[in-house]
């Protein structure tokens, strides 16, 4: 679906050997998991995300609306993701991004790679990357770029 109105797009050509090159050292494709925690109340946009990253050569899981830090950790290390993408547009992010970040070591998997996307005020960026967030996507932020972007940091581990 994503792929057809981008597939001669740089960052998703480039997106998608990414995963390809994964897939193959590593045995399977990358997987991430998009969530929606707190009282955020609808999910289109992380489901164009989840969409874009599927074309891409991810693996997607789709947590439910409103789950809580705890769930959303359980069910990414359930799902043995290697990336837990978390859609923010209710401004809770400061305190359930890190929420999920410390419920993910305390079930072992500090290794998960925590994303951020959605309605994060610039300011709050660095209160997130000192938390743990490996990389932050603001609104208009094309969707192949962040998927490139997030291989790149996948690649480097």
């Amino acid at each position: 679906m994503y792929a057809s109105g981008t597939k001669n797009d740089d960052n998703f050509q480039e997106a998608c050997r990414l995963t390809a090159e994964f897939a193959k050292k590593e045995g399977r494709q990358p997987r991430i998991m998009i969530a929606k925690m707190g009282q955020d109340g609808h999910d289109r946009g992380a489901k164009v995300v989840a969409t874009g990253y599927a074309d891409c050569g991810f693996d997607v899981d789709m947590g439910p609306l409103f789950q809580t830090p705890a769930e959303a950790a359980k069910q990414a290390v359930e799902n043995d993701v290697h990336v837990l993408g978390v859609s923010s547009l209710a401004a809770g992010h400061k305190t359930l991004i890190p929420q999920v970040i410390e419920e993910l070591k305390k079930l072992g998997r500090p290794d998960i790679m925590v994303t951020a996307g959605g309605v994060i005020p610039a300011q709050d960026y660095d209160f997130l990357y000192k938390a743990g967030v490996a990389a932050i996507f603001g609104p208009g932020t094309p969707v192949a770029y962040s998927a490139k972007v997030v291989m790149q940091l996948l690649m480097q581990e």
